[in-house]
């Protein structure tokens, strides 16, 4: 197997489970923690919607779309196939131009319903479909925290 970027997510030759397995295993986790976070920030404000509350939204959708970015270059460093641009299986460039692309997919899934220049393949669309249900729910579970919190007074 070609390595297409450090070492630090290169899967072993033999098969083996290599460190950039480890490394998907270790972005997903912080992704739920960033996730769950919402629900532990207390309010410090006596306002129903306060600063805190729109920089907690803020940095938990960019931890999202940080991680599943990188849970899509790793993947495609890897050698699987999981997105296609302009109808080439994508990842044989670079590992930052990989990067790059994998971080804007992520925020188009994450954020829109997608532009069509690049199209999640195989495990890919289930991972794309997770991401978009997190870019759906997230604004629904903050709303829903600010109620809560307005309650609470």
């Amino acid at each position: 197997m070609e390595c297409f970027g450090p070492s630090l997510v290169y899967m072993d030759i033999d098969g083996g489970m290599g460190v950039g397995y480890i490394f998907l295993v270790v972005i997903v986790v912080m992704v739920c923690v960033s996730v769950v976070s919402m629900w532990t920030i207390e309010q410090r404000s006596n306002k129903a919607v306060s600063f805190e509350n729109f920089l907690s939204i803020l940095f938990v959708y960019l931890t999202v779309m940080i991680g599943f970015g990188l849970i899509y270059a790793v993947l495609q460093v890897n050698g699987h196939a999981i997105l296609l641009e302009n109808g080439y299986v994508f990842g044989k460039g670079d590992f930052l131009g990989n990067l790059q692309t994998s971080f804007y997919f992520s925020a188009i899934t994450l954020l829109s319903v997608g532009y069509g220049d690049i199209v999640p393949i195989g495990i890919g669309r289930w991972i794309a479909i997770i991401e978009a249900l997190l870019g759906y729910a997230l604004p629904a579970a903050f709303v829903v925290q600010t109620v809560m919190d307005f309650e609470k007074k």
